[in-house]
């Protein structure tokens, strides 16, 4: 998908497809780094302190690109519905590469503070930086403060994309009451921020799988509490990512056939060097 939204000219000239790429270029790097976090953790690989640290900072920074990229992507939506005249001048690529790079800086700027609340622990008091746990974001949690602040942040972002994007489809819902709207056009928006709020919930719920796990870690057995994290990974983290790709690849119908092509087309070239051209089938 990433490759497809590179390989022609309007897909890197056009605003909603660059806000898109962004979008799984951070759901791209999460996979990643969480498959790499899941795979030291199952074969029981014991890191230090330091270096789970930058795992875990970089896990979440790029967790926090998804919810803050899809209030961009209702705004352009909703300015292309409720303003077709002006979209022109308001979205354009280098007011959206300004967008991007603010969403970049912002998520940049929690985890400095993470990091700075991460620092303030006292490791001098611990025998050995060694970890005796696998290395997640939950076990980077060392203090108090850092638990509120996560809290924090948290709601903070997802009540404030959650406003943008409901006001963002209320906004297309009445605009589509209007003769002088496109139907067709403001119907597309209005699903695709029914989209954007699904997803929207989902990152939720892969942001607030911490504080999930760690207040059920107070009540459950480890076991169960490994079970529930491998759940919470394939159903949460893994399954969402990988059906927007497939969902934004076949509903937009200029993604779609660039999309079908990449997907296929090796198959067909591969095909005469086999000798199965469809023709010698006739028998």
């Amino acid at each position: 998908m990433l490759f497809t939204l590179r390989s022609k000219s309007v897909f890197c000239e056009t605003s909603r497809y660059v806000l898109l790429y962004n979008l799984l270029f951070a759901d791209t790097l999460l996979l990643a780094l969480s498959q790499l976090m899941y795979i030291l953790a199952v074969c029981r690989i014991r890191l230090t302190y330091p270096v789970c640290g930058v795992f875990a900072m970089l896990t979440n920074f790029t967790n926090e690109i998804s919810p803050l990229t899809l209030v961009v992507m209702s705004l352009e939506r909703y300015v292309s519905v409720c303003y077709p005249l002006r979209h022109a001048t308001i979205i354009t690529i280098r007011n959206t590469g300004v967008a991007i790079c603010i969403v970049w800086t912002f998520s940049l700027l929690n985890i400095l503070i993470r990091v700075c609340l991460l620092l303030n622990f006292a490791f001098e008091d611990l025998q050995s930086l060694q970890m005796t746990d696998s290395c997640s974001d939950i076990a980077m949690i060392l203090s108090p403060l850092s638990d509120l602040y996560d809290k924090a942040y948290t709601c903070f972002v997802f009540i404030l994309a959650s406003v943008a994007i409901t006001c963002s489809y209320v906004g297309v819902m009445v605009a589509a009451r209007s003769a002088s709207t496109d139907k067709a056009s403001a119907q597309k928006a209005r699903n695709t921020l029914l989209l954007h709020l699904v997803q929207l919930g989902l990152s939720l719920l892969s942001t607030m799988h911490t504080s999930i796990v760690v207040s059920l870690s107070t009540i459950l057995q480890r076991l169960v509490i490994v079970r529930i994290k491998n759940v919470f990974y394939v159903f949460i983290f893994i399954l969402p990512r990988c059906l927007c790709s497939l969902i934004y690849g076949l509903r937009d119908q200029t993604i779609r056939p660039a999309l079908m092509y990449h997907l296929c087309g090796q198959l067909k070239l591969s095909c005469p060097s086999k000798g199965c051209d469809p023709s010698n089938n006739s028998e």
